[in-house]
């Protein structure tokens, strides 16, 4: 990082002093640069009309120089790179392509100078200054030293290049066209304005990248970039992306650009230790070269690469020996292609044709491994430092010299390689796309509405930046039918990139198999990956890694925030009682439906458990049958008492009233049916109705009786004539109080009736089916009602209870009345205490306890009489010993019943003498 800078203040600094000294020229009669730039390249500018620059990185890397030296030198370069010298070769191609083309440039042709940018930003500034001045001269004249127009810069060779020379070109609005630097800051027109490339913006490839990332379901991601622009810009765009899309980088490490142990191992560590099973890496080959050595020695394996596009074809990174450890890397490439006569003019290279020609000399050595007689070129040098922390200073120079009838056809190396022509063919477009725009510079070919605001230019006479305006419309189509087209950034506007995996071949080698494509145009994106794509998967399964920082969770989780990690990391927490997760990964837990709750492994809603007393059920079986057997009890009564209906004991007091007090208590021991079974609306309307007429009924009539007895014992204490009652009296009783509770009931059904209703409260798991009981005021109202009554019965019989101890109506009402208030008081507690069926059960309980209580106090001691000890069926012994003066008494109680049925006759309370 330190040299670079130093590179960059230097490189500033000599192109302001050049500047600033511009005017002592005419002074002091001319001045010249002291030193010279140490660059290598190729040039043809005689007799061609204009100059085409090229930036091409032939050599990998330069040769660390003496930081000591007070002054700044130029460095040397070293690390032949053959891919670099295809390219540079493929543009010399193409511009003998063009000049021997007649519909393209007539009357003119193209020349080209080449340097070598030594993959180094050093050597890219420097090449800039020398295209703007020449080596000889400090003043940009645009004609460099070859004396000719230059129109414009195919290259850098790299991102950091293309943006450390653009900034120099860009001042002088020189054309610069990139055909292999996709970093995204390259499209800010402010910093950049006569930038365009060939080849997309790391923005697509890094959308490509989080699209295939999401459709093999991978959300834990590591990334290593390349120190450099390519590299952090990349995984920068790359980690926008990610985030956006709700995914997860693991780890972000740089490859140093100059060796450094410290950094190697952080991004080896990482790798190791990390979750992560998928690795996107943003570099070069020439940068990864290093990194690929470490994996290696650390013997990392079970890890699957996604490849940007600078190293996904590379052969320096793509060889057998290195297939264990990164098999089936997946990447995205330039499209292939095929360029008509490349191959051959590969082959046409002999370092006997030029003596002079270093480059050609040093790719011969190189490529055979041998010393061209009678030169000093040195070849497979390498100053850097080993991963041992140690420099290496090797001069691997041959004993062995080179005849020249080394065969390049035995060859198997990159330069010769044409069955991957991707970023070549990125060359060929970009040297295209700059004759194209010369040409209609030519011919005045614009766009109507450009027209009136551009003049027409003639060859040499206009500026570069005259080109521009051409560059900017440009519609080109390839000789493959590609079409080329900048937007407003410079970018490529439409394209697509090949996914490729890498998988061995039927040779042992490395097969770069196509299996999709990612096709882009304008803002529209489409990943294409056909399903009969065959992938190599580099597990130990042979299967799609999973590579997560946490497993999905299962069904019946949902996950929960680790504080202070990424999103993707997280713990799987159990969902609550009535929640669900029917899938995996599931942020939240869904709720059940209101008639569902979650089963015990809470992945799934099931209907709830329904409560109500069923009929099936133990306890309402067993309330059904006390409740048939209580009115079979009280049918017998009556039969009873139908059957013995003259004897004196059922006539007392009133006979109607017996009947229907046994009428009412049928009625009320068979309501509670109506208790039980899953409710309805119409059941919970009759149930309370029902129930609180029955109670009406009954007690009523007793109050009839009560009454009766309550005048007896006021005539026994008095010893007085009282006012004559007719027993059609305790008739309208019972008419009035049973009319009076229907009147309320009624009012109750029409204004706010009980209706059926699902209880989840008490307990989710259940749905209590139970009555709304609508209005507690009415509900309160009518048994309210059966209360008063309750109590005027207790009071009147509690007085009477004194008469003659063998007539005990008196006491046995009484008891009845205490057994009902006893059973209802305790109810009240009891119901409001429980839930449920178990809140129906109780109340079933004291309705039937009630009504056994009222059935047994009052009628089994009559029955008991009846059926088992007739003989005291009589009047004397239902009337008792009583005093003469008291006579009467017995003779009203044991004939009010019997006179009321002789001719309608009115009996009076007390007897007339």
């Amino acid at each position: 990082m330190v040299s670079r800078k130093r590179c960059l203040v230097l490189g500033l600094i000599a192109f302001l002093w050049v500047e600033l000294h511009a005017q002592d020229e005419n002074q002091s009669g001319g001045c010249r640069l002291l030193r010279r730039f140490n660059l290598s390249g190729y040039v043809e500018a005689k007799n061609h009309t204009v100059v085409i620059g090229g930036l091409f990185p032939i050599h990998s890397r330069t040769i660390p120089v003496d930081d000591s030296d007070e002054e700044p030198v130029s460095a040397m370069c070293e690390g032949f790179n053959f891919r670099g010298f295809r390219w540079m070769k493929a543009m010399i191609h193409t511009i003998k392509e063009i000049n021997e083309r007649t519909d393209i440039l007539p009357n003119h042709t193209l020349g080209y100078q080449i340097f070598d940018t030594c993959y180094s930003i050093s050597k890219a500034m420097e090449t800039s200054l020398a295209f703007l001045t020449g080596q000889d001269e400090y003043r940009p004249n645009f004609r460099n030293s070859t004396g000719k127009y230059l129109i414009g810069i195919i290259g850098s060779g790299g991102s950091s290049l293309s943006v450390a020379s653009s900034r120099i070109l860009g001042l002088y609005y020189i054309p610069e066209i990139g055909y292999t630097s996709s970093c995204p800051i390259l499209s800010d027109k402010f910093q950049f304005p006569t930038y365009y490339r060939t080849i997309p913006s790391d923005k697509i490839q890094s959308e490509a990248m989080v699209n295939l990332i999401q459709h093999f379901g991978w959300v834990w991601v590591g990334a290593i970039g390349a120190d450099d622009d390519y590299g952090k810009y990349g995984v920068k765009s790359f980690r926008e992306k990610m985030e956006s899309a709700n995914l997860c980088v693991a780890f972000f490490e740089t490859i140093p650009k100059v060796y450094s142990n410290e950094k190697m191992q952080n991004a080896v560590k990482a790798v190791k230790t990390s979750t992560a099973r998928v690795i996107v890496l943003f570099t070069s080959d020439i940068d990864l070269s290093p990194f690929v050595l470490e994996m290696v020695h650390h013997n990392i394996t079970d890890r699957t690469w996604i490849a940007s596009e600078a190293w996904v074809t590379s052969a320096l990174i793509a060889k057998p020996e290195y297939f264990p450890y990164f098999g089936g890397t997946i990447g995205f490439a330039i499209p292939r292609t095929v360029i008509p006569g490349l191959k051959e003019f590969l082959y046409d290279v002999h370092p006997s044709k030029d003596p002079s020609d270093v480059l050609t000399i040093e790719f011969w050595q190189t490529a055979f491994n041998c010393t061209w007689p009678n030169s000093s070129v040195p070849y497979n040098v390498d100053h850097r430092v080993n991963m041992t922390g140690k420099e290496d200073r090797l001069y691997d120079m041959s004993d062995q010299l080179c005849t020249g009838e080394e065969k390049l056809e035995d060859l198997k190396n990159t330069y010769l390689d044409v069955s991957q022509l991707r970023i070549t063919n990125n060359v060929k477009q970009a040297v295209y796309a700059m004759a194209d725009a010369l040409d209609r510079l030519i011919r005045c070919d614009l766009p109507e509405e450009d027209k009136a605001n551009t003049k027409c230019s003639r060859i040499p006479d206009f500026e570069p930046k005259e080109l521009m305006t051409y560059l900017k419309t440009l519609k080109l189509t390839t000789h493959d039918g590609r079409k080329i087209q900048f937007d407003l950034n410079g970018d490529l506007e439409i394209g697509h990139y090949d996914i490729l995996n890498w998988q061995i071949d039927n040779n042992g080698g490395i097969a770069f198999v196509k299996v999709g494509e990612y096709k882009f145009q304008a803002s529209n994106f489409e990943l294409v990956l056909p399903k009969n794509s065959t992938f190599y998967w580099n597990t130990e399964s042979s299967r799609i890694p999973d590579s997560v920082c946490t497993k999905l969770c299962p069904p019946g989780t949902r996950k929960g925030i680790r504080h202070g990690q990424p999103i993707c990391c997280f713990d799987c927490i159990p969902c609550a009682d009535g929640y669900v997760s029917e899938k995996l990964g599931q942020r939240e837990c869904d709720p059940c439906g209101e008639d569902d709750w979650s089963n015990a492994q809470k992945n799934k809603c099931v209907p709830k458990e329904v409560e109500f007393l069923a009929y099936e059920e133990a306890l309402g079986f067993t309330l059904v049958i006390l409740s048939i057997l209580g009115a079979l009890v009280v049918l017998a009564v009556t039969v009873v008492y139908v059957i013995h209906r003259h004897t004196p004991l059922v006539k007392a007091n009133d006979r109607e009233l017996s009947f229907l007090i046994q009428m009412s208590l049928v009625i009320t021991v068979l309501s509670s049916l109506l208790f039980i079974g899953k409710p309805s609306n119409w059941s919970c309307m009759a149930r309370q109705v029902t129930l609180a007429l029955g109670f009406c009924l009954c007690l009523s009539s007793i109050l009839g009786k009560t009454i009766s007895l309550f005048f007896a014992y006021r005539i026994s204490i008095s010893k007085t004539r009282l006012i004559s009652m007719h027993p059609v009296i305790r008739k309208v009783i019972v008419l009035v109080c049973v009319l009076g509770e229907i009147g309320a009931c009624s009012a109750y059904l029409v204004l706010e009736p009980p209706r059926m209703f699902k209880n989840i409260e008490p307990q989710n798991v259940k749905i209590i089916f139970e009555c709304n009981e609508g209005s507690i005021e009415f509900l309160c109202s009518i048994f309210g009602f059966d209360v008063l009554l309750a109590l005027l019965c207790f009071l009147t019989t509690f007085v009477a209870r004194q008469l003659p101890d063998n007539y005990y109506e008196g006491k046995c009402i009484t008891f009845a009345m205490l057994v009902f208030f006893i059973v209802w008081i305790s109810f009240v507690p009891a119901y409001l205490s429980t839930k449920g069926k178990f809140k129906v059960a109780v109340e079933l309980f004291a309705i039937l306890a009630s009504s056994y209580g009222l059935l047994g106090c009052i009628f089994l001691p009559k029955c008991f009489i009846i059926l088992l000890r007739p003989k005291r069926n009589t009047d004397e012994t239902v009337g008792g010993r009583v005093p003469t003066a008291d006579r009467s008494i017995h003779i009203q109680l044991t004939s009010a019943s019997v006179s009321s049925e002789l001719n309608n006759t009115t009996v009076s309370t007390v007897l007339d003498e």
